[in-house]
Formats: structure tokens, C-alpha cells, sequence
């Protein structure tokens, strides 16, 4: 890896996105603001997500790159407006991290990672009151986490949030004893008829299930679009054998179905 200079590849990068923003460079790229790049930096973070599913290290790379891109580009509209820039970003960046790791950094030591996590939360608010930035006052632990994250991300990090400060299960078979007490609540729910009380039930259902995920160290996003591929290439090979028969799903029984699908199933696992 080359050293810091004129070559180094992220100083280089810095200066093609100031070139891009400047007088003489990309309209479009003059024409971005914070607001106009947002719906850019979920789509360039969810490509990432995608990437680290696959196995090319190369795709990898570059989604990883596409991301750093937009970081990039926010730290130059950010120079641009006397605000801070992207070395400013790595400084503050590098000492938190710093801050933080007292038992890398310091002479901390912590019996394990749920200890570290606590000290972690109770860093954070230390440096919340020491610093001279505006902070919003938050009344919950909870308050930092983003509403507009993807609903199973959400209530992963509000599970993982709790379970910093003590309030968490202690060990997964109250998880899994949990889920089917869930399990149990939606079907007298639907017992009892069609009405609120059964979404409300299914969303504890789906709720602890990403406690399960997070216990087991299995990101929930990853998990369930793994079972959706799953579904949706057994699918379509059913599809296909029935349609060497001149017929569509629609016109066959479910029986039929049913039967062509556990055949699939087998098929895989042999």
C-alpha cells in the first residue's frame, strides 16, 4: 500500500470530486445537494448488502468503493460550505474509534463483549456531555436509531440497543420459548376474528424472530432474502416442469403442486 501524498489514492479521490464540482466539471455533479444524493446513498448501501450475499470479492470492491464515493460527495458539499471536509470526516472518525477502545487503546479490560457494549453506550453519552456541538436531548437509549431504516434492521438494532444495558433473554431457548408463546397469541388472535389484534400479533411474531437472528449472530435481511431466492428458484423449476407439459400453474392442482414441490425439495438436498 503507498503512503500518504500527492498519488495516494484517496487524496486522489478527493481532488476528481472537486474537479467534478468545480466551474469546469460534471453539471450533474454541481447540481447535487445533501438532500438530492439521499435516496443514492441507501441504494449504493443496499448494493453493498447485496455484494457481501455473493461471493466476488471483485463486486465487492466495487460496491464498497461506490459507497465511499458518497461519502465523498457529501464531505465536498460540505467543504464547499465552510462546514467540514473529508480528512475532517477520517480525524473525528479516527479518535472516536480511539475513544472508544480504551481496552485496545488504554488499559481497559472487560470480562466480555456484553461489558464492552455497556461501556461502549456509556462513552457515547460522556461524549455527548462533554461535547460543544448542539446535541438533542434524547430520553431513551432507543432515540439514536433512524426511523427510516428497513423494518427488519429497525428492530434489530432496537433489540441489540436493549441488550446492552442488560435487557435481553439469557439464553436462546427463552428466545425460541418466546416465539412460540407469539406463535400461540396469533392463532387464538385469529380464533377470536379478523381484526387489529392479529397484525398486531403477527409483528411480535416477526419481532422476535430478528431476536433470533440477532442471538444467533444471523443478520435477518441476509436470512430472509436467502429464503425468498430459495422460494423463487424452486418456483420458477416448477414452473418450467410443468410448462414441458404444455400446462400453467394455474391449471394445476394444488395436490400436483404440492407433490412437484417436495420433489424439488428433495432433489436439492440429495
Amino acid at each position: 500500500m503507498s503512503g500518504p501524498g500527492v498519488d495516494h489514492p484517496f487524496e486522489k479521490l478527493l481532488e476528481l470530486m472537486a474537479k467534478l464540482r468545480g466551474p469546469d466539471g460534471c453539471p450533474w455533479d454541481r447540481e447535487q445537494t445533501h438532500e438530492t444524493l439521499k435516496p443514492m446513498l441507501v441504494e449504493e448501501a443496499f448494493e453493498v448488502l447485496e455484494a457481501l450475499d455473493g461471493e466476488d470479492s471483485d463486486d465487492l470492491c466495487e460496491e464498497l468503493g461506490d459507497l465511499l464515493f458518497q461519502v465523498v460527495f457529501h464531505s465536498q458539499i460540505a467543504r464547499e460550505n465552510s462546514e467540514f471536509d473529508a480528512l475532517e470526516v477520517c480525524r473525528r472518525l479516527h479518535d472516536k474509534m480511539v475513544r472508544r477502545h480504551p481496552h485496545v487503546f488504554g488499559d481497559e479490560s472487560f470480562s466480555d463483549s456484553r461489558e464492552l457494549l455497556r461501556n461502549w453506550e456509556s462513552l457515547k453519552e460522556s461524549e455527548k456531555r462533554a461535547s460543544g456541538r448542539k446535541v438533542t436531548r434524547k430520553e431513551s437509549l432507543l432515540d439514536g436509531i433512524p426511523d427510516k431504516l428497513p423494518a427488519l434492521y429497525r428492530a434489530n438494532q432496537i433489540t441489540a440497543k436493549a441488550a446492552r444495558v442488560g435487557f435481553d433473554w439469557p439464553n436462546i431457548e427463552g428466545i425460541t420459548d418466546k416465539l412460540r408463546e407469539e406463535v400461540n397469541e396469533l392463532n387464538e388472535a385469529r380464533r377470536q376474528g379478523p381484526d387489529g389484534a392479529v397484525k398486531e400479533e403477527l409483528g411480535d411474531v416477526l419481532f422476535t424472530a430478528v431476536n433470533l437472528c440477532r442471538r444467533l449472530e444471523i443478520d435477518p435481511e441476509t436470512a430472509l432474502n436467502r429464503a425468498s431466492r430459495k422460494f423463487s428458484q424452486r418456483f420458477r423449476r416448477m414452473e418450467k416442469h410443468f410448462g414441458k407439459e404444455g400446462r400453467e400453474l394455474k391449471d394445476v392442482e394444488i395436490e400436483e403442486m404440492e407433490n412437484c414441490w417436495n420433489d424439488l425439495k428433495a432433489s436439492e438436498a440429495s
